[in-house]
């Protein structure tokens, strides 16, 4: 059976029926395709399926926007209001599962075997599967989401210290500003890193430890046996595949409005779909270069330098700032989001559906339908960790930068708006107007040397936006090519152009709130897919710790 294809045209691994009872002897050099037009590997039908799909997708879109349009609009509405419940009880188990992990025995199993030393170091690791996953987010976000919370969305009930005439309320300062930072931290905490962490696991574990190809479909083996060489695996592939690539559009469609208001704020160059469309273009054209590197001369290097220039960002605005407001907030914030934690994981019976469903649900399918990308990129690079160092790592470390992230940041703008909101350029864009993309420039416009720090915050948002294009595409050629880390060299280059063509195409088609719509929509699927991965982890480590 070793070497042969089956009528799906997958190989099929040799000893694997015996994949529970007995050590994994298959290797990738078991998976063998076939090479065809182009030099393309479509030796499984993941590729032409998933691969004619977007394409007539993005054809569609550019073909009748105003209908697309519509779509769009009425979709994220309906599924966040539909299915908040089960998103929110998805993530709650993810991270129970993960907890639990840390404190089983488990936990010293070593990803690649008992022999095997990391490939990268601490430094290294870290920077990688930070840089692939929050990167563009926590700039977006790190100032808007603070502040929106605190004044505006009122989760859990916690009244506005902004009063309707604009004034503040000072009886409503203290707790707004708390919880303002805990529900922020709830949306880049353990949730998010816990989704990660489960496909992240499931891959490094079944390709490391049992020589499965790294691909998505190879963690289900416990659960559908010989199946996942043929349409079940097919299926979850594909899953895997739009999911990614969805996930990947949103932020670059994030990344394109953010870059595209800096430039604006601080070059005058207007601000509108034609510009955000060059960018993306021409980040495309930079990603596609890094992917053509490969991972450790393209991706690692750019990853390391992004994370020196965040550091060096986020230390300047920690001094540049109320240096001692923000230290406080840092521990006040990660104590209301201890305290909060499991009112706002609440799925059911909640009052504040404007925060639990326009932002959680929306959340929690973007991060899922992200994970095969993260996953996939942090399982690479994770080979020789123990489980539980793994866990650990991929956690609870990340929380922690992100609450100093959120803190610092989101505190900054925060004591501005409730210190002088009359002046603040944070209150007028986040508040007043709604400008979400303008919020990093506008809390940097209260700090010295303004231009300088802003023209830096636009160089990370481009970075960012690279790292994220360049990791996903090589993520997706990697499934699509069944679970090859070297395919061809003209997929590569298709799938970073169409991850570029996706996310042009939703933008001009309906902005932000199609790209969310897509990706909850592909989220949702893969919600169950994540499930049924946790119990098929359980059945691989029984079987490695024997």
């Amino acid at each position: 059976m070793a070497g042969q294809d089956n009528t799906q045209g997958i190989p099929v691994p040799e000893g694997s029926a015996d994949i529970i009872d007995t050590d994994y002897t298959i290797g990738q050099d078991n998976i063998e395709g076939q090479l065809g037009p182009f030099g393309f590997d479509i030796h499984n039908p993941v590729f032409i399926v998933s691969g004619l799909t977007i394409v007539a997708f993005v054809f569609y879109a550019l073909a009748l926007p105003d209908q697309a349009g519509a779509v769009f609009g009425w979709l994220r509405p309906w599924l966040t209001s539909t299915f908040d419940w089960f998103f929110l009880g998805a993530a709650n188990v993810f991270v129970l599962f993960c907890l639990f992990l840390i404190v089983s025995p488990w936990g010293s199993v070593r990803l690649g075997g008992k022999e095997a030393a990391p490939d990268y170091s601490y430094m290294g690791w870290f920077a990688m599967l930070f840089a692939a996953g929050m990167g563009i987010g926590l700039m977006f976000f790190g100032v808007l989401e603070p502040v929106y919370h605190m004044a505006i969305s009122e989760p859990l009930g916690v009244p506005s210290p902004i009063g309707e005439d604009g004034a503040i309320i000072p009886e409503n300062v203290e707790a707004a500003r708390k919880m303002g930072l805990a529900a922020t931290i709830y949306h880049w905490g353990l949730h998010p890193w816990a989704i990660y962490a489960v496909v992240a696991l499931a891959l490094a574990l079944f390709t490391f430890n049992k020589g499965l190809p790294l691909t998505i479909r190879s963690a289900f083996y416990p659960i559908f046996g010989e199946a996942i060489w043929g349409w079940v695996g097919h299926v979850i592939d594909i899953l895997a595949v739009f999911a990614t690539l969805f996930g990947l559009a949103t932020s670059l469609g994030f990344g394109a409005q953010q870059a595209n208001a800096g430039l604006e704020h601080v070059f005058g160059i207007p601000n509108n779909i034609t510009v955000q469309v060059l960018l993306i273009t021409a980040i495309t054209a930079v990603a596609l270069g890094s992917v053509l590197r490969g991972l450790d001369g393209g991706v690692k290097v750019l990853s390391e330098i992004n994370m020196g220039i965040a550091a060096l960002l986020l230390v300047f605005v920690l001094l540049a700032g109320p240096t001692a407001t923000i230290v406080a907030d840092f521990f006040s914030g990660l104590g209301a989001y201890a305290a909060g934690i499991l009112p706002l994981s609440n799925p059911v019976g909640r009052a504040d559906t404007g925060y639990m469903q326009g932002w959680t649900a929306f959340y929690w399918a973007w991060w899922i339908s992200w994970s095969p990308f993260v996953g996939m990129f942090i399982a690479r690079v994770s080979r020789g960790r123990t489980v539980r160092e793994f866990i650990i790592c991929v956690l609870i470390i990340p929380s922690l930068v992100c609450v100093l992230w959120m803190a610092v940041f989101g505190g900054v703008a925060i004591d501005q708006v409730l210190t002088n909101p009359a002046a603040s350029s944070v209150k007028t864009y986040v508040i007043d107007s709604y400008v979400p993309e303008l919020s990093l420039f506008a809390m940097l416009e209260g700090l010295p040397l303004a231009t300088i720090t802003s023209v830096i915050g636009i160089i990370l948002v481009v970075v960012f936006f690279v790292t994220s294009s360049d990791s996903g595409s090589l993520v997706i050629d990697t499934i699509t090519a069944g679970g090859k880390v070297d395919a061809p060299l003209p997929q590569r280059v298709f799938w970073c152009t169409f991850e570029g063509a996706v996310a042009i195409v939703l933008l001009v088609g309906g902005g932000l709130g199609a790209l969310q719509a897509m990706v909850i929509s592909t989220g949702l699927p893969f919600t169950v897919v994540l499930l049924l991965m946790c119990w098929a982890i359980l059945r691989g480590l029984m079987s490695e710790a024997r």
